[in-house]
């Protein structure tokens, strides 16, 4: 991220430190009045400015509140008038806290998560997510956070040409994947083939009864509220070229493409060639805003705004998630 530059800004007697690309402002932050201000008691004279930020932004921290619960994080994120999301279609295990929460990506502290919209693989997705810090690790595990609008302007056109028809994600569940049970919430079959048929998913059972699914979605989108246009996919989370090394290798002796965990397809089905998302990487590292956490943080994010991801961490960790306001554009089968 050779054109990040470090910035410290003061607010309230607080200061807040991030690497940011010259010119973000991401994320908008937001400090309490006084110290042990509860958050919930904050939210009816905070409401509009978030909103406000959220809209023109992308995202606003909220730092020094009283969030004494997950219950009160919950119940704030309820409070902006949509119905709290399930985690559908799960792509990573997660677990579910209560009504609504969830915890953060269950991988391992050592891995990295690469920045990711949340639910851009599939046609449907949040359009809000927050995220709290109920305990914030000892060093790193930083939610590193990114401009969907920088990122879709600084992809070369080349890229953005390739997959403005979309992309044909295939993922095979099992030993190697997220169970489809797991994924789909069921062990039925008639309610996963329900689901599919919904959502315009192609799907197979092989003949080990496990499941292969197939889903042409969107490279790139509108923001329905700004009329931007966003990098919207998780191409290279899911493609081949994401695996470490060592596994990919291993895989590629036992398995054909269309068989591997997971991978992802130009829309006509052909290959990606690793350099392409070699060159998306680079684009998403520039375009990367990071800053720690502190215990009783909440972050509040577009999800087609700005995209997210997670640091290596070690110690105590807890991270937990809310999703709400649903769109897609399972209408469009032109895709």
């Amino acid at each position: 991220m050779s054109s990040n530059r470090a910035t410290s800004v003061e607010y309230a007697t607080r200061e807040f430190e991030r690497q940011a690309p010259a010119g973000s402002e991401l994320p908008h932050l937001i400090t309490a009045d006084h110290e042990g201000q509860p958050l919930l008691d904050a939210f009816g004279g905070l409401r509009a400015d978030i909103e406000s930020h959220v809209a023109r932004v992308g995202g606003v921290l909220l730092r020094g509140f009283q969030v004494p619960a997950v219950e009160d994080f919950q119940q704030f994120a309820a409070a902006f008038g949509h119905p709290l999301l399930s985690y559908e279609f799960a792509s990573t295990p997660r677990s579910a806290v209560s009504a609504g929460i969830y915890t953060s990506t269950e991988y391992p502290a050592h891995q990295h998560i690469p920045l990711h919209n949340e639910q851009a693989y599939t046609r449907e997705w949040p359009m809000k997510i927050w995220f709290h810090c109920v305990t914030a690790a000892p060093e790193g595990g930083e939610t590193p956070i990114a401009d969907s609008r920088a990122i879709y302007r600084r992809m070369p056109a080349g890229i953005r040409e390739r997959f403005e028809p979309g992309m044909l994600y295939v993922r095979n569940y099992g030993d190697f994947d997220v169970p489809w049970q797991q994924v789909f919430g069921t062990d039925d079959r008639a309610e996963v083939e329900a689901f599919c048929r919904r959502a315009g998913i192609r799907w197979e059972w092989k003949p080990d009864g496990e499941l292969r699914t197939t889903q042409l979605c969107q490279g790139m989108e509108t923001h329905p509220v700004t009329g931007e246009r966003v990098w919207f996919n998780q191409g290279h989370l899911f493609h081949v070229s994401n695996l470490q090394p060592e596994v990919r290798e291993s895989l590629e002796e036992l398995l054909d493409p269309e068989d591997m965990p997971r991978n992802v397809f130009f829309a006509d089905g052909s290959p990606i060639d690793d350099a392409i998302f070699d060159e998306v990487r680079d684009v998403l590292a520039e375009e990367t805003v990071i800053f720690p956490w502190q215990s009783g943080d909440v972050l509040m994010l577009d999800n087609m705004l700005v995209a997210h991801a997670r640091t290596p961490f070690k110690g105590p960790r807890k991270v937990v998630v809310a999703m709400a306001e649903g769109h897609g554009n399972l209408a469009n089968d032109a895709l």
